[in-house]
């Protein structure tokens, strides 16, 4: 191994110290924004270390060939003490406020889908409460209406037919009052009843 590929291994070693730190501030922050609970720390910790020999041992493998000399533990030992002499609590501060900023993001993105699309939603359901509401009371109404107006005429014709309707009468009377066509009519309208004054009582 030659002295160039020695010094890239050291310095690829001082950043790889850097980048360590990095990820464990962020990580200790993170933690401790989302109070993982105190059994998980270890766990954790034990995944942080495992990611980061992993990365080293990939570091070396391309550098030069996997080979660990001393110069590699002390490249590591110089870059994470230059990292947390200089840049921890930077980078500590600016993890804190990304946090804070994409929670912030999330807690507008959620406002936003609240008043664009569940408000005009629950606005079209009201709106469409109401106009079924009058649709059926303006129905009910002209069905009565055309009652009244017809009643004279249906009283006229049934007094014209009697006569020829009575003998028919007197064999399907018995069916008819089998059927109780009359009863369930009235038992069908009370449910109908029941069902409207549920769906369309005020909340």
């Amino acid at each position: 191994m030659n002295l160039s590929v020695q010094f890239e291994t050291l310095a690829m070693m001082l950043l790889s110290g850097i980048g360590m730190g990095i990820a464990f501030d962020s990580y200790r922050v993170v933690s401790n924004r989302l109070h993982i609970g105190r059994i998980w720390i270890p766990i954790m910790d034990l995944l942080y270390w495992l990611m980061a020999t992993l990365l080293i041992f990939r570091v070396l493998l391309a550098k030069n060939d996997g080979e660990v000399r001393i110069y590699v533990f002390l490249g590591l030992l110089i870059g994470t003490g230059f990292y947390f002499w200089l840049f921890s609590s930077t980078v500590i501060s600016f993890v804190v406020w990304l946090i804070e900023t994409l929670h912030k993001l999330f807690r507008f993105l959620i406002r936003c889908f609240q008043l664009l699309v569940i408000r005009p939603l629950l606005l079209l359901y009201k709106l469409a409460r109401v106009l079924l509401g009058f649709a059926v009371a303006l129905s009910l109404f002209t069905i009565k209406l055309l009652g009244q107006l017809l009643r004279p005429f249906w009283l006229l014709l049934c007094w014209l037919l009697r006569p020829a309707i009575r003998p028919i009468w007197r064999r399907i009377e018995p069916w008819w009052r089998r059927l109780d066509l009359a009863g369930r009519f009235i038992r069908g309208w009370a449910r109908c009843k029941t069902l409207w004054k549920s769906w369309f009582r005020e909340d």
